[in-house]
């Protein structure tokens, strides 16, 4: 069996710590199409750490089932991935989950304690923490049977979980908090791993960098053909037809809406819009730029942001735009409640203000699980009841029977995964 270096950066022959080189093979055809990792055990056994950890960090980053519990060691994850680009990606999960950040050894164990993920160095003596933003990370935390606190110390970290819930649900952590799914291409340490094109990390990097351009930019352009000044966009969102207004922000019992003049909201939307209109089309807006301009507002981390966007950074060419957005999409969708109004707009979106796009929402929603924008538990719930809270009960049922194609594949896939296992 051919080995390689557990760090591929290390080209000394001699390096002592070695693995087999991942195997895999491609099963099946058309939505039943899968990859079955043959010798998984063998490598995560190199590595010290359970094959479920592995499998389920290529299921995040693939935006793809992966079977983390299978009971005949057959470790899948759906659609078709060739080894070298999961060689590559495990590579991702070495360093994020094995290497010392310190010494860079592989020589690390786990060690769970006050839901924070700690890799303790067997070689330099060293414990260092795995960044808690990674969608692995919150995996781990949910499945870890390790720590001595007994029933006392579930009960206190389910407490905990609750808590934060409560609190952390509305807001969210401009930060990233520990249950952020969306740094998951986030580096280790020092920035020593290099960023995948369209991470979301790239994302907050370009931010920073080219804010500063964007605002001279702005500042310069004085022949736009639109007035985009502050009082310009207020003056427009001020004028939006009532039913826009309704559609772009649910009056949901927050202090957001602003009754003395257009919310927070409204001024996305409309700058959105004008923005779109001034520049020749919609997928001409840079998400660097909608990012900048919701922090401005103070919402970028607001589940309702999330329904504006729905209803605005899209036009007639959604499915193929929504790749090209993913990046956005996740950084800004920081819980379930964000995805579930995003989910709402989109359902008004197509379902209320462009009714001739209904019938391209399963490939609309396809592309959300695809890219990994919205969970397949978060998709099932939404398809499971009919809600008035985005449109009027008779369209929001007219939608979920439209994406019925899609909720049923979802089913199918899932039972495909439980034969195999």
């Amino acid at each position: 069996m051919a080995t390689v270096n557990i760090r591929r950066d290390v080209t000394d022959p001699f390096y002592r710590y070695k693995m087999e080189r991942l195997q895999s093979k491609i099963e099946g055809k058309g939505n039943g199409i899968k990859t079955v990792v043959v010798n998984l055990n063998s490598v995560a056994q190199s590595l010290s750490r359970p094959p479920s950890y592995v499998i389920k960090y290529f299921g995040f980053e693939l935006g793809a089932q992966a079977n983390a519990k299978p009971t005949d060691d057959r470790w899948i994850i759906n659609g078709a991935h060739d080894a070298p680009k999961l060689q590559d990606y495990l590579d991702g999960f070495i360093s994020r989950f094995v290497l010392c950040k310190k010494c860079k050894n592989p020589e690390t164990d786990v060690i769970i304690k006050e839901d924070k993920i700690i890799l303790d160095c067997k070689a330099c003596g060293q414990r260092t923490d795995v960044d808690p933003r990674l969608k692995l990370s919150t995996f781990i935390l949910r499945n870890s049977t390790t720590g001595k606190g007994g029933k006392k110390d579930k009960a206190a970290k389910k407490a905990r979980r609750e808590k934060a819930k409560q609190n952390g649900a509305e807001n969210g952590d401009k930060d990233g908090s520990p249950g952020d799914s969306n740094s998951d291409n986030g580096d280790g340490e020092n920035g020593e791993v290099e960023l995948e094109a369209g991470s979301d990390d790239e994302l907050t990097r370009r931010i920073k960098a080219e804010a500063k351009a964007i605002e001279a930019e702005n500042d310069d352009n004085d022949s736009w053909a639109v007035d985009m000044s502050e009082e310009a966009i207020k003056a427009r969102a001020r004028d939006l037809p009532s039913d826009l207004k309704r559609s772009l922000v649910i009056d949901d019992g927050d202090d957001d809406a602003g009754a003395d003049g257009p919310s927070a909201y409204d001024e996305l939307g409309s700058w959105v819009l004008d923005t779109a209109a001034q520049k020749g089309g919609v997928s001409k807006v840079q998400d660097v730029d909608i990012y900048i301009k919701a922090k401005e507002l103070g919402i970028e981390s607001k589940h309702k942001t999330l329904a504006v966007l729905a209803q605005t950074i899209f036009d007639k060419d959604i499915v193929k735009q929504i790749p090209d957005r993913a990046s956005l999409l996740k950084k800004m969708n920081t819980s379930d409640r964000h995805a579930k109004a995003f989910l709402g707009g989109t359902e008004r979106f197509v379902g209320k203000d462009h009714p001739d796009m209904l019938p391209q929402l399963p490939k609309i929603l396809l592309q959300y699980y695809e890219n990994d924008i919205v969970s397949e538990e978060t998709l099932k719930s939404w398809g499971a009841k009919a809600s008035k809270k985005y449109v009027d009960i008779s369209t929001s049922r007219k939608v979920r029977k439209t994406a019925e194609p899609f909720l049923q594949w979802l089913d199918e896939a899932e039972e495909e995964d439980s034969d195999d296992e």
